[in-house]
């Protein structure tokens, strides 16, 4: 590992201390090594530096002041993490890699300009006006074909490389075309007195950006599901991206002022719960009392927003979700890395799945494993996050399955979009989303029909 001297007294920057207080927070790592074989990076590049325990001493040596925060060694490394956290679990020490990851990230953009995708992104990202228009765009193309016309025709390397996988990830938005009634096995029955009566619980839906850009359906199954069960959904105008994005991109200003905004709003909303379709999105919000731990009385509002966050399969398991009617296919589920390892949630969406009459669930092998998607990295690192993408479609497939089944955007895009270039028939869908097919098969929404919502 090789480092840039820095004058005496080492980083002098605001954001750099603001590593600096985190050092408690490294202190914890004994370079154990129980990290390395659950690190995709690691696993794939053999390179001590592409390590969760690598990277948390280059993260000290800046700390130090032994490290340059713009020199080569850290930005390289920094950059090239998944975020996917799979070292947390097996930590024995508890290092709290996530936050310290989107620190150093921090720290690392603040005195070295990031690339200009990464920066591009992450503005229009943090811009309703902006972000509309690029998934309004993106909508036209996947209902005109021509996302899924360039994701086949586009050649698979040199300079249209990454407009290729970015069709293939817009096509892979589409909604799934579920099988039709094969059996009348799995009839719904009578709606219970418990159900009439609710749960007494309101809540509140995040919309997000890209699932409501691009995956509207699944917002409205969501909705759709949780009344089913007997809660009552509130609507929260006003709120905004959630910030994970930013946050995992080392854009923690932006992702501050999204989160304060969402703290704002779904307090004011008097909601006892806010439960979002997204991993990625829901362990974010968790943690909005760790990315807002400085700021004075947001910090305990923001806590208190997070702790009324749960994931839509946490709150369908917790009642245990109503039967419905048959939808007839197999599913491969793979688990969101947000999901498994960030809020540490693997049975709920098996529970959800289980509850659909006719669905027969295949979990895939190393379903632990990120797919290489994690946020941007599946377009801003199309040789690693592609590696990785491939591994996660080759397993998906030797299931055999109907369809692979995710609850996250970021994976039903990333894995999507290698099923797409493979030319494979594999269609992908959120949990909620046969949920909710299989309550209109039953009738709860008026007629029982096998016509899906639009996408």
């Amino acid at each position: 590992m090789s480092a840039v001297s820095v004058p005496p007294g080492g980083v002098t920057s605001r954001l750099a201390q603001e590593l600096e207080v985190q050092r408690e927070r490294l202190l914890p790592c004994v370079h154990c090594g129980f990290c390395l074989p659950a690190c995709p990076t690691y696993n794939r590049l053999g390179d001590e530096n592409d390590s969760p325990r690598g990277r948390l001493h280059l993260m000290k040596a800046v700390v130090e002041g032994r490290l340059d925060p713009a020199s080569d060694a850290f930005h390289t490394h920094i950059d090239r993490c998944l975020g996917c956290r799979a070292c947390e679990p097996v930590c024995p020490s508890g290092v709290e890699y996530g936050t310290l990851l989107e620190l150093a990230r921090h720290t690392a953009a603040e005195h070295r300009p990031q690339g200009r995708l990464t920066r591009m992104l992450l503005f229009v990202m943090a811009s309703r006006a902006l972000r509309s228009l690029l998934f309004a765009g993106g909508r036209v193309l996947r209902a005109s074909g021509l996302a899924a016309l360039g994701a086949r025709a586009l050649p698979s390397a040199g300079v249209l490389r990454s407009a290729r996988f970015g069709l293939a990830m817009l096509a892979a938005t589409a909604a799934w075309r579920m099988p039709g009634v094969r059996s009348s096995r799995g009839v719904a029955a009578p709606v219970s007195d418990d159900a009439k009566r609710g749960t007494g619980r309101r809540v509140a839906v995040l919309t997000g950006c890209v699932q409501e850009g691009l995956y509207g359906r699944v917002n409205q199954s969501t909705m759709r599901t949780l009344e089913a069960n007997g809660f009552e959904v509130v609507e929260v105008k006003g709120q905004d991206c959630c910030g994970a994005l930013h946050a995992h991109g080392g854009d923690l200003d932006r992702a501050r002022a999204l989160a304060k905004t969402n703290v704002e709003v779904f307090l004011a909303s008097g909601v006892d719960l806010v439960v979002v379709n997204a991993a990625g999105c829901g362990a974010a919000m968790k943690e909005y009392g760790t990315l807002l731990e400085s700021d004075g009385d947001d910090h305990a509002r923001a806590r208190d927003l997070a702790s009324r966050v749960r994931d839509v399969t946490e709150v369908l398991a917790e009642v245990g979700p109503r039967r419905g009617a048959a939808v007839e296919c197999s599913v491969a589920y793979d688990h969101p890395c947000h999901l498994l390892h960030a809020q540490r949630i693997s049975r709920p969406p098996l529970q959800v799945l289980d509850a659909i009459p006719g669905v027969e669930v295949r979990v895939i092998a190393n379903a632990e494993e990120c797919c290489g998607g994690a946020g941007i990295y599946g377009i801003t690192h199309p040789d690693l996050g592609g590696r990785i993408g491939a591994d996660k479609v080759a397993a998906v497939r030797a299931v055999g399955a109907d369809a692979v089944a995710t609850p996250n955007p970021g994976c039903m895009m990333q894995i999507g979009a290698g099923l797409v270039m493979d030319g494979a028939p594999e269609g992908v869908v959120h949990p909620v989303e046969l949920l909710d097919e299989s309550y209109r098969r039953a009738g709860y929404y008026g007629e029982p029909s096998t016509q899906r919502s639009p996408g």
